[in-house]
């Protein structure tokens, strides 16, 4: 089939489905079924997790094919970027498994000694004098985003700035801090 004859077909069906038409979700289903569970085992390298992401994308698309806009490009576009996202997301919420207690034999104890207590505590003083020396605000977007693991968007969110403004405050707050710590 010619690609924009697919594109055509690809359309129709998603605007049936935003219809809640279940006959074009089958349909949409066997066409792109196969590049969508290729996309997530390429991402996640697992058939189970990937298979279980796969169902994941396909209530996805149930709930919002009334989103997709047609523009110039294929609907497979807007249908993998769903795909790869919740791959991504998955990703994200992996946690690391405990190591094997062999492993755990050969780690070496991190303790500081009492020696690098007493430097890093001085280091970590200067840093708290120079996160003071900036607006409180500013301040504590650098404390949450690298101290306590607040995400960018999460930040953004929580202080309720547009996304790049937060992005500015926290480039800008670590040139001040880096500045600070340097003299």
């Amino acid at each position: 089939m010619p690609e924009n004859a697919r594109r055509d077909s690809l359309n129709n069906l998603m605007a049936r489905v935003a219809l809640r038409e279940q006959a074009a979700f089958a349909t949409l289903y066997d066409v792109t079924s196969a590049k969508l569970f290729g996309v997530c085992l390429r991402v996640l390298k697992d058939r189970t997790e990937a298979e279980d992401v796969l169902q994941d994308i396909y209530v996805r698309i149930w709930l919002n094919a009334d989103r997709y806009q047609v523009s110039g490009y294929s609907p497979i576009t807007w249908l993998v970027a769903i795909a790869r996202n919740l791959c991504i997301d998955r990703l994200r919420m992996r946690r690391p498994t405990a190591a094997p207690m062999d492993e755990a034999a050969d780690v070496e104890d991190e303790t500081a000694t009492p020696e690098q207590s007493a430097v890093l505590q001085g280091e970590a003083g200067r840093l708290y004098k120079c996160l003071e020396k900036l607006d409180p605000e500013r301040a504590s977007a650098v404390k949450a985003a690298y101290m306590e693991g607040y995400s960018y968007q999460d930040l953004a969110a929580r202080l309720n700035q547009p996304l790049n403004t937060v992005r500015t405050w926290l480039r800008r707050g670590l040139i001040s801090l880096r500045e600070c710590l340097s003299s």
